[in-house]
């Protein structure tokens, strides 16, 4: 049946080429997010790669499986876009002068992914050399360290620790060797065990009664401006960043100067809305002005056990992406 399709797309029928990548569709592009930490370029790179894999399917010779060989189209788009994209800095955001942070970050250029591109991926169940189960491999924790990894281990990383494809596999994948792959491989892991926090406890169940109570008492401190009951449910190693600005904040103290000074300045307030972002609990946050609330942020917790270890704070731009409004 494969084989049919191949032969009929490379004559130029459309729909044949279309049912032959429409099973890898969902977790490539998952695939191309990972490799490039947002949304608009992955799917810019998704798009450029389909382009390419059917102009080139006539050198498709059937050594490797459609799916390996659309891998290595699609990681390859990857990589061109990584090395002709000029650095992207990050940028203030607008209004009066945030209080020193803690840090300034090296990942500014990041968006989340909405769970609904998530539901159903083929590869929850990765190859048997994986080391990364499907919920961590899409978190906005692990997106974040492996933008810090050079292209290439990237690519490596994620084709044998997150996909689960063999060396032999990933090299063909890369157009490399086995031992060019390990070596990165080994680099890669290093990076990241340096980098590694220690592991937090698992988040509530999605939908269970200890999610639905953080999801009340956050709601509620936030809607009233109530920094302290804020502050009450972060770890106290807990991170607040907000990419593309660089500025990341760790602790009760400095956490709470960014809210007093900048979030709930001049008695702001605001309404939440839940959602969920990389697996993870989110809430678009709208600012209550004269009318209706108007569009804010996004807001993606990490959570260790029923408190917060991290809160990734987005700009407005990517909320019609989860489906929520302007208002």
């Amino acid at each position: 049946m494969t084989a049919d399709l191949i032969d009929l797309a490379r004559a130029g029928d459309g729909e044949a080429f279309r049912q032959l990548v429409g099973p890898y569709e969902r977790e490539l592009r998952v695939h191309c997010y990972r490799m490039l930490g947002s949304v608009q370029d992955a799917e810019d790179a998704m798009q450029d790669a389909l382009l390419a894999a059917w102009q080139g399917l006539g050198g498709f010779e059937g050594r490797a499986s459609v799916r390996t060989w659309l891998y290595r189209v699609t990681t390859t788009r990857c990589l061109n876009v990584r090395r002709s994209a000029r650095r992207r800095q990050g940028t203030m955001p607008p209004g009066p002068a945030p209080p020193e942070p803690t840090r300034l970050g090296e990942v500014t250029w990041l968006e989340p992914c909405p769970d609904d591109l998530l539901a159903g991926l083929p590869d929850a169940e990765p190859g048997p050399e994986a080391r990364y189960e499907a919920r961590e491999a899409i978190s906005l924790a692990f997106i974040t360290a492996v933008q810090r990894l050079p292209p290439r281990q990237r690519a490596v990383l994620i084709l044998r620790d997150v996909l689960g494809f063999a060396a032999s596999e990933a090299a063909r994948i890369l157009g490399s060797t086995e031992e060019s792959v390990t070596s990165a491989l080994k680099r890669a892991r290093a990076t990241l065990r340096h980098d590694a926090a220690a592991s937090p406890e698992p988040p509530p169940v999605p939908e269970s009664a200890a999610e639905k109570q953080l999801i009340e008492r956050l709601t509620r401190a936030y809607e009233a401006g109530d920094v302290d009951g804020i502050i009450a449910l972060f770890t106290d190693d807990a991170w607040l960043t907000m990419p593309p600005a660089p500025l990341e904040y760790q602790g009760h103290g400095p956490i709470a100067r960014f809210l007093t000074q900048i979030a709930f300045r001049d008695g702001r307030t605001y309404r939440l809305v839940p959602t969920r972002a990389n697996g993870q609990l989110a809430f678009g946050a709208y600012l209550r002005e004269p009318g209706s609330p108007q569009a804010n942020s996004l807001l993606v917790l990490t959570l260790s056990g029923g408190r917060i270890q991290a809160m990734t704070r987005f700009t407005s731009s990517v909320l019609p992406r989860f489906g929520l409004p302007p208002a």
